[in-house]
């Protein structure tokens, strides 16, 4: 009997620490995804293993990156023209981003940012962070097995969307299939500031 009531308060402890949650993602997309299109999201993804434990390799993790910023951009009403930002491979990982090139002026930014995250609710994925910056807001969502996608406002007011995915196998990958809505700027880099107006979007100036 002794023994026992030594160990119940190793063991509350031990629940009262929790078990810290890893990934292969950056501090910024560190989300987790399972639906093609729309990333059902959940809780529980980090119990489900890595892309690289259920076989993914990086080109397979690009293209569900791909279909995820399609669906939040198709999500997003009244559209925005967009254009593909680089994409990036690290250890385990890709990185796949688009560039806003809609002015989204200051007064319209936080609507933008509440109209994304609101898509991704719907579509059951986790709001991990909200970054409240008067400047350059954002929002990080995380879904299910992995993948993280975020929105985010940077220099001159241009928004960006990245996906994120989690540790895959290592393999080639290659370019987004699917077309911008607007000039591709193959071998631009960076990409222009935005340039294109919207009578909702960019209401009352940049």
């Amino acid at each position: 009997m002794r023994r026992a009531k030594r160990v119940l308060p190793l063991v509350a402890v031990v629940l009262a620490l929790g078990v810290p949650l890893s990934g292969c993602g950056s501090v910024e997309g560190s989300a987790r995804d399972d639906g093609v299109s729309t990333g059902e999201g959940s809780r529980e993804g980090s119990r489900e293993g890595s892309g690289k434990e259920r076989g993914m390799d990086m080109q397979e993790a690009a293209e569900r990156s791909d279909a995820m910023l399609d669906a939040v951009l198709k999500g997003i009403d009244p559209d925005v023209q967009w254009a593909h930002g680089p994409t990036t491979t690290r250890a385990c990982g890709v990185t796949r981003r688009r560039t806003v090139m809609t002015v989204i002026s200051a007064d319209r930014r936080q609507t933008f940012l509440d109209r994304a995250e609101t898509f991704w609710r719907k579509n059951d994925y986790r709001i991990k962070a909200v970054n409240k910056d008067e400047k350059f807001p954002a929002v990080y969502a995380v879904t299910k097995n992995g993948f993280g996608v975020s929105v985010s406002f940077r220099g001159k007011g241009q928004a960006f969307f990245e996906a994120d995915s989690p540790c895959v196998k290592e393999s080639k990958v290659a370019d987004p299939t699917t077309e911008p809505n607007g000039p591709a700027y193959k071998d631009v880099y960076p990409l222009p500031r935005p340039n294109v107006r919207s009578d909702f979007w960019s209401d009352n100036g940049a």
